[in-house]
């Protein structure tokens, strides 16, 4: 899909949920904008409003301040910053939201990645003044190796430079310039004043030269796909039900969601990484018999012959099996203030399975401003993006994330204490194109 300055979506059906985050860099006003969207939205309780403006006015501040309605933690309202991920569910007529405020400090990325994992659509923050920063094309770094399926650039505080066209213009270019080289495949640029409610939820009288979707507009229109297009069925299994009751003796039902795709009765299909096939006797959703089933539904397949299945197997369609592998290279996100070095001995987690792991190599450590990686750096520390290699102790069948991103992730846990290290897209990312930096 081409990056186009500003693009509303398709029209998407009213029941449709919409998960979504907002990033930016320090004091560009995301919590400011999840406020005013919040409120302009009339999706707050009188209670919540009361208590916003109750605390501005403990901080002398005589207008409410609605990005209290984020920065839930005590240490976030005393240092006015966003340091956890927040997470907000409300509706409008159009559309169900679940939306994620994430921190704007380098030091919280990996909260970004947290709450833009999941995502259909992510929205960037600029302050019209500061431009495109370090920490912007570091947010759209994070997205784009998420493969978050849409990004809103919202060039916040457009009140402060005078509304002009020419400054947005010129910012909008900055940032979708950076995005194709990202491969990011949609970019959607709004003209916004948070603290004044230009352009959120109703439209900019100080900006008549905009002729684009508001915020809330776009997001009640921006059509979601649950996958790609096409993309093949997948069924981590996650328990096997075997009652072995006088009613139902040979039982034997393999339960969890169907992460991408879809099954149905009569389908050829492989266990793995065993490798045995089955045909699909009949699948139970909600204690009752269907068809067929896609994802996301949850549902417990019953095969026509006795395979020894357990969870952390995926389901496959034969003819659309992945090769299971011991080695690994993948695109990684470190998240853990503790350093990923060779050698580390990791539990990696795919899906329902975990297995033990040991990092074999960092082939490279990404540099996003300008945009190049380093060849074989000492380590990983927190925040950092680059390229590993993981040996693991049993095969384990990772799909290209670009096909899933769910079965093409996982991530790398310290085995001693459950700590979550690394994040990791396997396939290839924009990691791989990025030129290689010249040694001094």
């Amino acid at each position: 899909m081409p990056i186009t300055p500003t693009s509303p979506g398709e029209t998407a059906p009213p029941s449709t949920l919409l998960r979504f985050a907002t990033a930016g860099s320090v004091d560009d006003g995301k919590s400011t904008l999840v406020g005013r969207m919040l409120h302009d939205s009339k999706s707050l309780l009188a209670d919540q409003l009361e208590a916003v403006e109750q605390a501005s006015l403990a901080r002398g501040q005589h207008t409410p301040d609605l990005a209290l309605l984020t920065d839930g933690l005590r240490a976030e309202r005393e240092q006015g910053i966003t340091i956890d991920v927040a997470y907000r569910y409300f509706t409008t007529g159009s559309r169900s939201f679940i939306l994620a405020d994430t921190p704007g400090h380098v030091q919280y990325t990996r909260n970004m990645v947290t709450g833009a994992s999941t995502a259909d659509l992510v929205i960037i923050l600029v302050d019209a003044r500061q431009g495109v920063v370090e920490q912007t094309r570091r947010h759209a770094a994070v997205a784009a190796l998420l493969r978050v399926p849409h990004v809103v650039l919202a060039v916040n505080k457009m009140d402060l430079v005078g509304h002009a066209e020419s400054v947005f213009a010129a910012i909008a270019d900055d940032f979708i310039a950076y995005a194709r080289g990202l491969g990011v495949p949609e970019v959607t640029t709004i003209p916004v004043s948070a603290l004044n409610g230009d352009n959120v939820v109703g439209p900019s009288a100080g900006m008549g030269w905009y002729g684009g979707p508001t915020v809330m507009e776009h997001l009640e229109t921006v059509r979601v796909a649950s996958e790609p297009a096409g993309a093949p069925a997948r069924l981590p299994v996650q328990y096997v039900i075997r009652p072995q009751t006088a009613e139902d003796p040979d039982y034997r039902g393999y339960a969890g969601m169907i992460s991408s795709g879809a099954l149905h009765v009569g389908q050829e299909v492989t266990t793995l990484p065993s490798g045995r096939t089955s045909v699909i006797s009949a699948i139970d959703l909600l204690g009752r018999p269907v068809s067929s089933a896609r994802a996301p539904q949850s549902v417990t397949v019953l095969l026509a012959d006795d395979v020894d299945m357990a969870r952390g197997d995926l389901l496959v369609p034969s003819d659309r099996a992945p090769a299971p592998s011991q080695d690994v290279e993948a695109t990684v996100c470190h998240l853990a203030d503790r350093p990923l070095v060779p050698g580390m001995r990791v539990l990696l987690k795919h899906t329902t399975r975990t297995v033990q792991a040991v990092v074999k190599d960092i082939v490279s450590r990404v540099t996003l401003d300008p945009l190049s990686q380093r060849r074989s750096p000492d380590e990983l520390t927190a925040n950092d993006i680059g390229r590993v290699r993981v040996r693991t102790a049993a095969p384990i069948a990772l799909d290209p994330y670009a096909v899933s991103r769910r079965t093409g992730s996982f991530l790398l846990i310290d085995p001693a204490d459950g700590t979550t290290l690394t994040a990791g897209m396997a396939g290839e990312s924009f990691a791989d194109r990025a030129p290689w930096e010249t040694d001094v």
